[in-house]
């Protein structure tokens, strides 16, 4: 591709975007161990974003940035090689901006990993703009890297289960924590305010409510269980107001949580739900976020 420098990732390649902060290595490492996990190959981007600004770089000073990229790229490579030997690995100089660099590397099958902010992110739990924007626009499985710093492994894959719908996360899930050699949870999170809305005689049915919202999960988890009989698999249906501060609390003890990617649409494209967005933000894990297809039943509230 003209004004790239690259060699072409597998298809199903895990793909990590570096920028030389330290979550983004952070992140390349992660990346790493879940490729080898995966038995893919790595592909590791640079994206410089010169095309944008060409009218206002000289051309030593678009030099000078290819360079410095090329010198991360190769000094990446050299730690994940160093670290997982057995790897292969691929790097991408890309003058494109960040999130279509990305975007684009991952093709139709490829994985994207990011870490939870870059070099412009404050020093904070806060996921960067460039990381929320290639997570809103995603069409492939995304991994937000977050809470690999303390290096402890729970043992445990978490993926929210609203209904039937998330049967596809719900298997996905399962597949990780066989790699992972975890068990499996399985959490369902409804909201009473949400169910009942404004109409305070529901609430005398909030039994049957409770019940609905226990069979949906049932339905799921005995789908995944016939599927995958030599996972551990616990199913837990919690009430609350708040279903974001459950899985936040959730992934505490979890190695990875895993999300339906719901997308509203929003007036800048596509945005992440509310859930998801806070998700992305606060979790103490790593965060998984499956792309949906096919109609949805409903945006997330």
């Amino acid at each position: 591709m003209e004004g790239t420098t690259i060699r072409y990732p597998d298809v199903s390649s895990v793909i990590v975007g570096v920028d030389g902060s330290k979550p983004a290595r952070q992140a390349a490492l992660w990346a790493a161990a879940e490729a080898v996990r995966r038995d893919r190959p790595l592909h590791i981007v640079h994206a410089a974003d010169t095309d944008s600004r060409v009218l206002y770089l000289s051309a030593d000073s678009v030099e000078q940035v290819r360079q410095a990229g090329r010198g991360l790229l190769d000094e990446t490579a050299e730690a994940v090689a160093t670290g997982y030997p057995g790897l292969h690995v691929t790097t991408e100089f890309s003058r494109s901006d960040p999130v279509s660099s990305l975007h684009r590397a991952a093709g139709l099958h490829g994985t994207i990993v990011v870490g939870n902010r870059g070099l412009g992110g404050f020093k904070s739990l806060m996921l960067g703009s460039v990381g929320l924007k290639v997570a809103a626009g995603a069409k492939t499985p995304l991994i937000v890297v977050r809470g690999v710093e303390n290096g402890t492994e729970a043992g445990a894959v978490v993926v929210a289960v609203r209904d039937e719908h998330d049967l596809e996360c719900a298997q996905y899930a399962a597949r990780e924590a066989e790699l992972r050699k975890a068990s499996l949870r399985l959490l369902h999170v409804w909201n009473i305010l949400q169910s009942v809305g404004n109409v305070v005689t529901m609430l005398d049915n909030i039994d049957d409510i409770a019940g609905e919202q226990v069979e949906k999960l049932k339905a799921v988890t005995a789908q995944i269980r016939d599927e995958f009989p030599g996972l551990r698999v616990q199913a837990d249906a919690e009430k609350s107001r708040s279903v974001a501060g459950v899985l936040v609390e959730a992934s505490n003890q979890a190695d990875l949580l895993v999300m339906g990617g719901r997308r509203s649409p929003g007036y800048m494209g596509p945005t992440l739900g509310r859930v998801t967005h806070t998700l992305v933000h606060h979790a103490h894990c790593p965060v998984l976020l499956v792309p949906r297809h096919g109609p949805e039943p409903g945006s997330e509230s």
